[in-house]
C-alpha cells in the first residue's frame, strides 16, 4: 500500500530482545527486591502476603513511586491513541495536554489525604475507604464494581497497544493479541506490583529515547517544524487566523480535558500507585515532578502531525506511529521504538490488573478467600475480561475505550472525593447519585455509539459535552438533593 512501510527481521529481533528482557526482569522480580530497600522491609513484615503482591508492601520511595505512577498514568493511550487522534482530527487531539496539567494540583491537594486515611485504616482500595467512611456494604460494592468494570477497557487499550506494534512487525491474524495477552498474564502473575515498579524505569528510559529521537530527527528530515505546520494546515485547515479549533470543538475539548482529569486518579491502578507509596510526602513530591511527563506527551502528540507530512496513508489510525517509525528510521531503531511502546503498555496494564484484583479480593469476594493465589487468579480473570473488550467492543479509536471507562469511574467521585469534605453526606444519597449517574452516562454512551461526548440542546443551538461530566453533574445533583431531603426530614422528626 502506498505510504505504508513494512518491517524486516532486524526490527523483529530487536523488539523480541528488549521486550523479552523486560518480561524476564518482571517475572523474576523476587530476586531483585534488594533494589527496593524500603519496600523490602515492609514486605517481610507482611510475610509476602496479599499486601506485598498487591501494594508492594506500602513502602515505595519517591523515585520508585515516580516511575510507577508515571508508568501507569502514561500508557499506550499516550503513545498510540493520542497521535492517532491528532492524525485523524488535528488539534482536537491535544485535549490530553490540559487534562494532565489540571490533574497534578488535584493529586497534590487530595491524594496525600487519601493516603493517610488508607494507611491509618489499613485500606488497600477506594472501596475499603468508602466502607470505613459510610459503613455501607452496598456502597462499597458499588464502588468496587465501578472500578472493576471501568478498568477492563483501560487494560484493553494496553492490549491494543501491544497488538498494534506486533502487527506492524508483520505477524498476522490473532497471533499479536495472543502474544500480548499471555505476556501480560505471566508478567503480572509472577511479579505482582514489584514487577511494574522494577521495570517502569526501563519503560521510561526507552520511551524518552524514542521520542527525543523522533522529535529531533523527523523534523530535520521533513524540512523543519515551520514547514510541517504549513503542510498540516492543508490537511486540517485552521478555522481562522487566531484559532486552531473550530468553534464546535472548543466545548468538547475543554469538557473532555476536565472530565479526564477528574477521573484519572479514581481508577484502581492509579490509586494503587499512590497507596503503595511509603508516605504522604512521597505523594506530594510526585505531584510536583510528574508534570515533566506532560512535556513528553505534547511531543508525542505531534507524531500524528508528522505522519501526515511524511506521507503515511492508512485508514487504521492506531497504526500511524508504527508506520512513521518504520518509514523514517532504520529497522533496528524501529524495533527498539516498538519495544518501548509495548513495554509502555505492559507496565500500566499490570498495575491495572493488580488494582482490579485488589478490589475483588478485598471488597467483592468473601474474606476467607483472600490470598496471593486468589489475587493472581482474579488478576488473570480481569485481563481475560479486557481481552473480550478488545474482541467485541466496537470503538473507532482506541482512545474511546479509555474514555468509556472514564464515564463509569467518574461516578465514584462524590463518594470518594466529596466524602473528604466536612459536610456529611449519607450513604443512601451517595448510592442514589451513583445509580442515576451511571444510568444517564451509560445510556448516552450507548445512544451515541460509544462516543465520549453527547450533544446538549440549548434552544436552537446544541453543543457537544463530555458524557462523563454530564453524568457526574447529574450524580452530584442527586446526592445534594437527597442529602437536603434527608436533613429536612430528620429535623422534622426531631421537632416532633
Amino acid at each position: 500500500m502506498n505510504g505504508v512501510p513494512s518491517a524486516d527481521t532486524v526490527a523483529l529481533i530487536v523488539f523480541v530482545l528488549f521486550f523479552g528482557v523486560t518480561i524476564v526482569a518482571g517475572t523474576t522480580v523476587t530476586h531483585w527486591k534488594k533494589w527496593f530497600s524500603s519496600s523490602a522491609k515492609k514486605s517481610a513484615d507482611a510475610h509476602h502476603g496479599t499486601e506485598d503482591w498487591g501494594l508492594g508492601g506500602r513502602g515505595f520511595g519517591a523515585w520508585v513511586t515516580w516511575f510507577l505512577v508515571g508508568g501507569d498514568f502514561y500508557t499506550a493511550y499516550t503513545v498510540i491513541a493520542v497521535p492517532a487522534l491528532v492524525y485523524a482530527v488535528g488539534a482536537y487531539g491535544f485535549f490530553a495536554l490540559p487534562y494532565t496539567i489540571i490533574v497534578y494540583p488535584f493529586i497534590f491537594l487530595v491524594m496525600p489525604k487519601l493516603w493517610k486515611i488508607a494507611n491509618e485504616g489499613g485500606h488497600a482500595t477506594a472501596a475499603d475507604i468508602i466502607r470505613a467512611r459510610f459503613s455501607s456494604r452496598t456502597l462499597e460494592l458499588a464502588v468496587a464494581f465501578s472500578g472493576l468494570i471501568a478498568v477492563m477497557p483501560y487494560i484493553a487499550l494496553q492490549l491494543i497497544g501491544i497488538r498494534t506494534v506486533v502487527q506492524a512487525l508483520g505477524l498476522p491474524g490473532d497471533a499479536p493479541l495472543i502474544i500480548a495477552f499471555f505476556s501480560l498474564a505471566a508478567y503480572t502473575w509472577l511479579g505482582g506490583l514489584h514487577a511494574p515498579a522494577l521495570t517502569a524505569f526501563i519503560k521510561d528510559v526507552m520511551i524518552y529515547i524514542a521520542v527525543i529521537a523522533a522529535v529531533t530527527l523527523i523534523p530535520m528530515h521533513l524540512g523543519g517544524y515551520g514547514h510541517m505546520f504549513e503542510v498540516m494546515d492543508s490537511f486540517v485547515p485552521l478555522p481562522d487566523a487566531t484559532h486552531v479549533l473550530p468553534s464546535g470543538q472548543m466545548v468538547p475539548y475543554a469538557t473532555l480535558a476536565l472530565s479526564s482529569a477528574l477521573a484519572a486518579f479514581l481508577y484502581p491502578h492509579t490509586l494503587t500507585g499512590i497507596l503503595a507509596a511509603k508516605s504522604a510526602d512521597t505523594v506530594k513530591q510526585n505531584a510536583v515532578f510528574l508534570p515533566i511527563y506532560t512535556i513528553v506527551l505534547g511531543l508525542i502528540a505531534m507524531l500524528g502531525m508528522m505522519a501526515h507530512v511524511a506521507g503515511i496513508d492508512t485508514k487504521v489510525s492506531s497504526m500511524v506511529v508504527p508506520y512513521l517509525f518504520l518509514k523514517l528510521f532504520p529497522d533496528w531503531f524501529a524495533g527498539f521504538a516498538f519495544a518501548a511502546i509495548a513495554i509502555g503498555a505492559l507496565v500500566p496494564a499490570a498495575v491495572m490488573a493488580i488494582g482490579a484484583a485488589n478490589l475483588l479480593t478485598h471488597n467483592i469476594l468473601p474474606k476467607r478467600l483472600e490470598s496471593v493465589r486468589t489475587s493472581q487468579i482474579a488478576a488473570f480473570g480481569v485481563k481475560l475480561g479486557a481481552l473480550l473488550c478488545v474482541l467485541f467492543l466496537n470503538a473507532k479509536f482506541a482512545i474511546d475505550l479509555q474514555l468509556l471507562g472514564g464515564v463509569i469511574i467518574l461516578q465514584t467521585f462524590p463518594a470518594l472525593i466529596l466524602g473528604l469534605l466536612k459536610v456529611r453526606f449519607s450513604s443512601a444519597a451517595m448510592l442514589a447519585g451513583w445509580v442515576v449517574g451511571n444510568i444517564v452516562g451509560l445510556s448516552m454512551c450507548w445512544a451515541d455509539g460509544l462516543k465520549p461526548v453527547h450533544a446538549l440542546g440549548m434552544g436552537e443551538h446544541s453543543m457537544l459535552v463530555s458524557t462523563g461530566l454530564i453524568a457526574l453533574a447529574v450524580n452530584i445533583a442527586v446526592v445534594c438533593a437527597c442529602s437536603v431531603f434527608a436533613f429536612g426530614r430528620s429535623r422534622t422528626v426531631a421537632a416532633e
